[in-house]
């Protein structure tokens, strides 16, 4: 699946505390597991079913590591959103400076690294990059449903 490098259809609502959460993390490799937990336990919490939380927590993973290693940016803003009830969405917020947006684009099969938005393309029911409203950065997200 490529990237829709338009602005997100669904934006994460901000009335609803009980389906959305905020959290911002410095822009450090160490973050990335922070991130994880923080995700796995809002979802829990959220009484998500476990592939939809085994796979969110991968996402949020592999976006959050893309902010680190690419933003250089010193912080990052993460947020999920229960969209419907049907839809969960993941974004994640820069303050580096925006650059192109990712493409999904394969590396060589000599690279050590570069398929994370790969497996973020085979996960997400749907995902893309914008510039970030909440960050002078960029906003990487991805949609699962949640429901059959």
């Amino acid at each position: 699946m490529t990237p829709h490098t338009a602005s997100p259809p669904e934006l994460l609502p901000t009335t609803h505390p009980d389906r959305e959460h905020w959290f911002g993390l410095p822009s450090l490799r160490t973050s990335v597991r922070t991130a994880r937990d923080t995700v796995r336990r809002r979802l829990h919490a959220w009484r998500l079913p476990g592939d939809v939380c085994t796979d969110a927590v991968l996402l949020v993973s592999e976006l959050a590591t893309n902010a680190v290693i690419h933003s250089e940016g010193t912080r990052m803003l993460c947020g999920l959103s229960l969209t419907s009830r049907e839809r969960l969405r993941l974004e994640v917020h820069d303050d580096g400076h925006p650059m192109a947006r990712p493409s999904g684009a394969r590396p060589g099969s000599e690279d050590e690294s570069g398929r994370g938005l790969l497996i973020v393309g085979q996960l997400a029911d749907s995902w893309g990059a914008a510039p970030s409203l909440h960050m002078r950065g960029n906003a990487v997200w991805a949609v699962l449903r949640i429901g059959p």
